[in-house]
């Protein structure tokens, strides 16, 4: 982690979106299954988050708790939403599972990446409510 110097707290300085603002972001989101956050539950990590200005890009590795956890889209998908919700829509978003830490991690992360998959999975209420409750008072 990097240092927060008072630099960081100065809102008149201009800076760069970076891994910890992501994370800031993220971090509160909680798990579907259980009553805490994707932080607490180390599914979600600064060290696994990446940003990159000139190519307006910004990247997101999640783990999810056991190998074979059935929530693991539904996780994606809720932070996939929370940073289009929450970030310039120039940057380019994506969401993947850490590699190695699920069985169906190449299954997951082709649902994540595809941009109609998602739009679709959220035209589902009960999904979009299901999302709605993970990042409620994010």
């Amino acid at each position: 982690r990097v240092a927060i110097t008072a630099g960081d707290w100065d809102d008149d300085v201009y800076d760069e979106v970076d891994a910890r603002e992501i994370f800031d972001l993220l971090r509160g989101i909680k798990d579907p299954e259980h009553p805490h956050s994707l932080e607490e539950l180390n599914v979600v990590q600064e060290e696994l988050i990446t940003c990159s200005h000139p190519d307006a890009y910004i990247g997101v590795n999640f783990t999810p708790t056991i190998p074979h956890c059935s929530m693991a889209t539904l996780i994606g998908l809720s932070l996939r939403v929370k940073l289009l919700r929450s970030v310039s829509h120039r940057f380019k978003v994506d969401v993947k599972v850490t590699p190695g830490s699920h069985q169906s991690e190449e299954a997951i992360n082709k649902q994540l990446g595809d941009k109609e998959r998602v739009a679709a999975a959220l035209e589902n209420p009960q999904l979009l409510n299901m999302v709605n409750q993970c990042i409620y008072g994010t």
